[in-house]
């Protein structure tokens, strides 16, 4: 989703994700342990840990849980191994998705990935038949209300955003995978509190649709993400500033 569809989406679930925390803090972990698994322990010499150390900060993730998870990941603890997995897949509509997950049993994720897209209208895909419709971004994202958008927009470009914009009220920074961390702390250190931040797929393009079907792709979407395995779900749906969700 694009960066305003994607928050008014997050406005949507907030309360779900509220009641989810410790759901969501599984998910951290995990990709918290892979990263020190693949890249070591320390974050200044890990750009994906340390992305994903800001994220755990942003969800308020206490240190001694941060630390286990880096400790299982360099095997200083006992741990999991776990896989990283991609699904390609579409939703009703056409609305591409991108599926990430993290696993130690791709038999079981894949039943459960393709049990749900198949009671929820959507199908997986071949493999490049999604993907090439996106590309990695670094993405935060603010609330236009709280925000100065020309102090924003002139400390962003300062610390290497690639693009600010503003729409519905929704401001948000692009960045470059590899500059996410610095934009981010950069903006932290000026004063600015983000609504949502991580390095995430991108549609090039989004696909619009009527408010029974936006709200059927959301239902789909919710349900893989409260999946365990499931880390993260990218599409190229658009969500309408004044959507709401049908009953």
């Amino acid at each position: 989703m694009s960066g305003h569809s994607k928050w008014h989406t997050i406005k949507h679930k907030k309360g779900a994700i509220d009641a989810k925390r410790g759901k969501i803090f599984t998910k951290i972990i995990k990709e918290i342990t892979v990263a020190a698994r693949m890249g070591g322990g320390d974050p200044e010499a890990n750009p994906r840990l340390r992305t994903v150390l800001l994220k755990a900060k942003s969800a308020n993730m206490p240190k001694d849980n941060i630390d286990r998870a880096i400790k299982k990941g360099t095997g200083d603890m006992d741990g999991v191994d776990y896989v990283e997995l991609q699904y390609e897949a579409y939703a009703p509509g056409g609305v591409g998705l991108l599926i990430d997950a993290l696993t130690e049993n791709k038999n079981r994720t894949a039943a459960d990935v393709r049990s749900i897209l198949n009671k929820s209208g959507g199908q997986l895909a071949a493999s490049g038949a999604v993907s090439y419709q996106f590309n990695r971004k670094g993405t935060i994202v603010y609330n236009g209300e709280n925000v100065d958008f020309d102090a924003l927009f002139e400390a962003a470009l300062e610390a290497g955003a690639e693009d600010v914009s503003e729409d519905g009220g929704i401001i948000e920074v692009m960045t470059d995978p590899g500059a996410f961390g610095d934009v981010l702390e950069a903006l932290q250190a000026a004063g600015f509190t983000e609504e949502d931040a991580e390095v995430a797929m991108v549609p090039d393009n989004t696909v619009t649709l009527d408010d029974e079907k936006t709200g059927k792709v959301l239902r789909l979407i919710e349900r893989l993400e409260d999946c365990d395995d499931v880390q993260s779900v990218a599409s190229n749906l658009d969500v309408p500033d004044d959507f709401e969700m049908p009953e």
